[in-house]
């Protein structure tokens, strides 16, 4: 069991607005995506990746901009409410600073506040129970998927572990683990931020209780660790009650500087690997040099005639740096590759007796002029929250 994904889950206070998790995986197209014809934009999820399944800032910025602020907006508009958002994040690296800006124009009724530092547990509403419940209710669907497997088929639970389930069988999983968050527990789960919010009888049955008393009948959460016992004793395994609670709280340490600095060089390394692909450079091939000099020569028209007459510099600025360092700088670095290729080739006497004055100049590296940043974005980073 050393496959993992990382999930990000948020709710309203009301309970009754669950957003779509936000999930990282180590692959980009699993194989059992083709083989069960899976398209990513219609999964339960928002699907991204890197090879330790790590949430980063970009990730996040993603999933508030293209998953929280239309959902958010439709449920404000199916319930006739005023069109304004709080979205409640403490202080776990992956949630940028900067995210108030980095809102798009139609997320701007959204508002970001950040929980005072060393709080969460405390305060952060999916940190009350909200993740330790939808675990237990991931733990208990798996578990049976294993009985019914067991009881309809031949298989043993180690073939069926081995050969049957997949992060297709965990997505259904997932779905129906989300779907059985209580509406109650969401209530409670605000109860220590916003206490006014929560109804009073939801207060009852969640809370530490005496480790020698036993919990009371009607405790949801206490029924459905005895329901994940009496699965596992079906399955022949030797668990208890405090087995599923070690579970619960695995992985939920916080990563390291070093941990966070080796993803951010991962990353750097994943991106030089696919820029040097074989397939990339068949492509750059079938590309003319003049073709990209005209590309890049329209795109600072474009650029300029934007921040000469759009009234809001900032987006502008956002979108133009965002095309530019995902979009454009690839040509512009097989522009640089080409020249760089053609000095060498002159400096090992391939060139024939032409000179470095007769080349036709390339663009520089930066091609368009943009507003300099004030400084150079943080290290992609993950949440410690996340379960």
């Amino acid at each position: 069991m050393k496959d993992r994904l990382t999930l990000v889950l948020c709710a309203n206070a009301s309970g009754d607005c669950k957003v779509k998790p936000l999930l990282v995986y180590h692959s980009e197209n699993p194989r059992v995506f083709k083989a069960f014809k899976g398209h990513k934009t219609r999964l339960n999820v928002m699907w991204r990746s890197n090879k330790r399944s790590w949430v980063t800032q970009i990730f996040f910025s993603e999933w508030v901009n293209d998953v929280f602020g239309p959902t958010v907006r439709n449920y404000l508009v199916d319930k006739q409410l005023p069109l304004k958002a709080l979205l409640v994040l403490d202080n776990a690296p992956t949630h940028p600073c900067q995210l108030q800006d980095d809102l798009f124009p139609e997320n701007q009724f959204i508002t970001i506040k950040f929980l005072p530092p060393n709080t969460t547990p405390l305060l952060q509403p999916m940190d009350q129970q909200v993740i330790a419940n939808f675990k237990k209710l991931y733990m208990k669907a798996l578990l049976e998927r294993w009985v019914h497997v067991i009881d309809t088929t031949e298989l043993t639970l180690r073939q069926f572990w081995k050969e049957q389930f997949n992060i297709m069988g965990a997505l259904r999983l997932i779905d129906k683990a989300w779907e059985g968050v209580s509406q109650r527990t969401l209530h409670s789960a605000w109860r220590n931020l916003w206490p006014e919010g929560v109804p009073e009888r939801d207060f009852e049955g969640f809370g530490p209780a005496p480790a020698s008393a036993s919990a009371p009948v009607d405790d949801p959460e206490a029924l459905l660790v005895d329901d994940i016992v009496a699965l596992g004793h079906t399955l022949g395994l030797e668990v208890d009650a405090a087995d599923v609670q070690e579970l619960v709280e695995e992985h939920s340490d916080e990563l390291t500087t070093e941990e966070l600095l080796e993803l951010q060089k991962e990353l750097v390394q994943q991106e030089v690997q696919e820029l040097s692909s074989g397939e990339e450079e068949v492509c750059e091939d079938a590309i003319p040099s003049s073709e990209i000099r005209d590309v890049l020569g329209m795109f600072e028209k474009v650029t300029a005639f934007a921040e000469k007459h759009h009234p809001d510099k900032a987006v502008t600025t956002r979108c133009v740096n965002l095309f530019n360092d995902n979009v454009l700088s690839r040509f512009r670095d097989i522009l640089k590759r080409r020249q760089q290729q053609v000095t060498r080739d002159m400096v090992s006497g391939q060139g024939g007796k032409r000179r470095a004055s007769d080349i036709e100049p390339q663009p520089g590296p930066s091609g368009v002029k943009f507003p300099k940043r004030a400084s150079p974005p943080d290290p992609e980073v993950v949440s410690p929250s996340s379960p």
